[in-house]
This record gives C-alpha cells, sequence and structure tokens, in this order.
C-alpha cells in the first residue's frame, strides 16, 4: 500500500510539475480577481492635486501620477473590480445560453435543433464588436451589470457549436440510453448525465469568455463608447490617450499601467486554463 500513488494527487502532482506557467498563472489570476474585488472596500479614491498632473514615479507615487493628479497605483487597485464583475457575469450569461441551447439542441433534434442552428449561424454572421459598437450608441451602459448582460448575451455563438457537436457525441453512450429507458426527463438526463462529462471543457470556455469580455469592455471604454464613470481599468486607458499622456515622458505609467495589468490579468487566465485542462481532461490523466 505504501508503494501505491494516489490517482488524485498524482494527477495534482502532474499538474503542477508539468504545467508550472500554468500553476503560476492560476495563482495569479485567483489572487488579482480577489485582490480586484476586496481592496476597493479598504482603499479611498484618491483626490485630484492639479499641481501634481503627470508627475514621474516617486516614493509617494510608486508609478506617477495621471492627467488629474491622483495616483496611479490606487487608481489600478481600485480599477479592477468592475472588469472582474463584468467579464464574470457576461461569461457566466455567455456560456449559460450556449450550454443550455445548444444542448436542447442535440438532445431533441428535429425543428428545435434547426432553428437553434439557423439563428447560430446567423449570429456567427455579424461582426460581434462592431454590433457591441453599434448597440452601445443606443443604450446606456453606465451599470456594468448591463454592460455584462449584453456581453454576454452576444457571445454565446462560437461555444454553442461546440457543446452541439459533444452532447451528440455523448447522447449515444450507454449510461445515457440507460436514463432514457428508466423515463428520466430531458433536463435530468442533460443535467446529471451529460453536462457532467463535459465540466472540464465548459470551464475552460468560461475562462476564455472572461478575458474576451475583458477585451470588449476595455475597447469599449477606450473607444468612449460607454460612460466615463467610477473607476476602471478602461476608463484610465481612455483618459490618458486623450488627455496626451504619449507626449509626456513623464506620463508613460498613466497609461502603461492599465495596459499591462490587463495583459498580465489576461495571460495569467490564459495560464490557468492550461493548468485545467490538465486536471479536468481525464484523457489527459495518463501523462503523468
Amino acid at each position: 500500500m505504501s508503494g501505491r500513488r494516489r490517482p488524485g494527487r498524482s494527477r495534482w502532482a502532474g499538474a503542477l510539475r508539468i504545467s508550472v506557467t500554468g500553476t503560476i498563472g492560476g495563482v495569479v489570476f485567483l489572487v488579482m480577481c480577489v485582490a480586484a474585488l476586496i481592496l476597493p472596500w479598504f482603499i479611498e479614491m484618491p483626490p485630484a492635486d492639479t499641481t501634481a498632473i503627470y508627475s514621474p514615479p516617486s516614493a509617494a507615487h510608486p508609478l506617477g501620477t495621471d492627467s488629474d493628479g491622483r495616483d496611479v497605483l490606487r487608481m489600478i487597485l481600485l480599477g479592477g473590480r468592475d472588469v472582474i464583475i463584468v467579464s464574470t457575469i457576461s461569461a457566466t450569461v455567455s456560456t449559460g445560453i450556449a450550454v443550455t441551447l445548444g444542448a436542447l439542441a442535440a438532445y431533441l433534434r428535429g425543428w428545435v435543433d434547426s432553428l437553434v442552428i439557423q439563428l447560430t449561424d446567423f449570429m456567427l454572421t455579424i461582426p460581434q464588436f462592431a454590433l457591441l459598437v453599434v448597440l452601445a450608441a443606443y443604450i446606456r451602459l453606465d451599470n456594468p451589470v448591463m454592460l455584462a448582460l449584453l456581453l454576454g448575451v452576444l457571445g454565446w455563438p462560437g461555444l454553442l457549436r461546440a457543446v452541439r457537436a459533444q452532447v451528440l457525441s455523448l447522447k449515444e453512450r450507454e449510461y445515457v440510453e440507460a436514463a432514457r429507458i428508466v423515463g428520466l426527463s430531458t433536463p435530468v438526463v442533460i443535467g446529471r448525465e451529460i453536462l457532467p462529462n463535459m465540466a472540464s471543457y465548459l470551464m475552460i470556455h468560461f475562462i476564455f469568455a472572461m478575458t474576451g469580455a475583458t477585451y470588449s469592455m476595455v475597447g469599449l471604454y477606450l473607444l468612449g463608447l460607454a460612460p466615463m464613470t467610477g473607476v476602471n481599468w478602461g476608463i484610465m486607458i481612455n483618459n490618458a490617450w486623450a488627455k496626451g499622456a504619449l507626449f509626456f515622458a513623464d506620463a508613460a505609467w498613466s497609461i502603461l499601467a492599465p495596459l499591462l495589468v490587463v495583459s498580465v490579468l489576461q495571460l495569467s487566465a490564459i495560464w490557468f486554463a492550461r493548468t485545467l485542462e490538465h486536471l479536468l481532461d481525464p484523457r489527459l490523466a495518463g501523462r503523468y
């Protein structure tokens, strides 16, 4: 017994050993998400100071100040909450729509499948960000939840086709046939017998959906298509760009800092997804 390895422990150890970058990415991603949600409760909004506009980095201001003389580091620490909230809600909505419609289409087939596929094909032909820009001109996006819902409603078509393909394969398995024979309802069969076998793929997609929503959100603020209220990294980039940070050597961090923190969040999320793939996909267990 002492020489036998526990499968679960071996699997975790293998993921940590083989995917070092993925492990680092997971830690960084989780720390950034938790910090973005918690720190705004303990950090006050820095006051504007017209005498310290675009000050260079110093002991008082490690990343300098922005176009309003506010400390860039404190703005970075305050600006992540809306980004995380929007990306999480958006990923939840888009994944939920894709899983629900895709699973029903594959399981029920017939006119339901045809209708869902036609709707998906129609959505895939529309440039998503261009449509988002147009809708942003008519919908007031001053609420992060409203922005998240809009991003989520537009972000499901790509995943739906993949979910449909996997459900078409899984519905022919013996345990699914047995569940149907004993008379379990369609929602129970899908929710209890099919979707758990897709958990790894759905979790990985959820993370990628968060990264896509983050880019879309930052892009809207950079283009000035969302109300410049509150504090988030997108607004920081827009302010720095619009108020000439590129033309002041001392203002470099006012535009570089939010760009870097968004890039680090996205990169860590991608690395994290790699580790989750190793941990949740049973087909990769033998590689350890």
